[in-house]
């Protein structure tokens, strides 16, 4: 962020396969924001007619923002702090507690899970692969004027390879700084906290919004979120054709 008026800017990765992951993951953020946000979805067809992407399709590629999501800084204008985070997340804390971070003279932040899955495939059949640094990469906090986070132009995104991208090649070990579990807590692979809840649960293999991954830890929060979503939209609906304003969410 800019100053402390500018909105906390986060950018969700959209994939059409999993619009409602991302519907949920966006009011779930919103609802318990206490600091102004601006909440931006990361769409593929849309960076392609701005013409800052053109990548071929990789079939390795679990979803539409594999690659799209190192756009982040540009997309910021390489100004102040950005977040990133994958669509299959739940915001359960205040994205407020990020803030304190971004007064730390580091390029990115991520939670620094050592992550390797058994599974063969995760969400609706798409291949599990397993590299070093996995899962790094679905939630970023950018300092967006560092000089190495500036390095990820439109250019250099859609040339280099997954690796050198998903491994943070493209930053010093020394600037990569570490975020509690708590941000980004693996549904699957963490071990759930004795008291309260994640900040944000990560449904990496596949949630609720898939028929296959209804029994899953937090999935009952998850269709709980659906419900106060819908809800708040229907109210909403209501208000505005009868003409009375809308109560906030």
């Amino acid at each position: 962020m800019s100053n402390a008026m500018d909105p906390f800017r986060i950018f969700i990765g959209w994939d059409r396969r999993e619009p409602e992951a991302y519907e949920v993951a966006a009011f779930s953020l919103r609802r318990r924001a206490s600091i102004p946000v601006a909440v931006v979805p990361i769409k593929l067809d849309e960076l392609r007619a701005k013409g800052l992407y053109w990548r071929d399709a990789d079939p390795l590629a679990s979803t539409e923002f594999t690659y799209s999501r190192f756009l982040t800084p540009a997309l910021a204008g390489y100004t102040g702090w950005a977040l990133f985070c994958d669509c299959d997340f739940l915001w359960l804390g205040d994205i407020a507690g990020l803030v304190p971070y971004t007064k730390q003279p580091k390029a990115v932040f991520c939670v620094q899970h050592d992550y390797r899955p058994t599974e063969k495939t995760k969400m609706d059949g798409a291949v599990q692969t397993v590299y070093p640094r996995k899962n790094w990469s679905s939630l970023m906090l950018f300092n967006c004027e560092h000089p190495s986070v500036r390095k990820l132009t439109p250019e250099l995104v859609n040339r280099e390879s997954g690796a050198y991208l998903h491994r943070f090649q493209w930053v010093a070990d020394e600037d990569i700084g570490a975020l509690p579990v708590e941000w980004n807590w693996l549904e699957g692979w963490n071990e759930k906290p004795a008291t309260g809840t994640p900040k944000a649960v990560h449904f990496t293999r596949g949630g609720p919004w898939f028929p296959n991954w209804q029994n899953v830890d937090y999935g009952d929060l998850w269709r709980a979120e659906r419900e106060a979503m819908t809800k708040t939209a229907a109210t909403a609906t209501a208000h505005s054709t009868s003409g009375r304003p809308a109560e906030p969410p």
